[in-house]
């Protein structure tokens, strides 16, 4: 039984695989704009079967907060990196509490396997 169980997750290991993006404790450190703080993020895409991603800033009960980045739909293929640079106004450095990245599926695209993942990291 025990042998089953082992190769049923050796089989399927992989297929939930989710993107990354680090680091999982970013700090928010001062900006070249007066009164903007940046948080530098890197973002590497692990599925491909997704070619998008948003960019999304939150407080402590996960309502939004204001944020600027160079966009906020990022277009990645397979295996890609990038860092992104994240804002967020000085006046709001107290209620931003995580930088968050979400999976997009394009419309009209249907599989039953396709699930959207949303990766955070908390602000230091």
């Amino acid at each position: 039984m025990r042998f089953w169980v082992v190769l049923l997750g050796v089989l399927t290991h992989g297929l939930a695989w989710g993107h990354e993006l680090t680091p999982t404790y970013p700090t928010l450190e001062t900006s070249y704009l007066t009164g903007v703080l940046k948080a530098e993020m890197h973002l590497f895409n692990s599925r491909k079967d997704i070619n998008y991603y948003s960019v999304s800033v939150y407080d402590k009960d996960w309502n939004p907060v204001k944020f600027a980045t160079e966009s906020k739909i990022i277009q990645m293929d397979y295996l890609d990196h990038k860092d992104i640079e994240v804002y967020v106004r000085t006046k709001d450095q107290e209620k931003a509490h995580y930088i968050c990245t979400k999976s997009k599926i394009l419309k009209g695209k249907s599989a039953p396997t396709l699930l959207a993942s949303r990766i955070c990291s908390k602000i230091k």
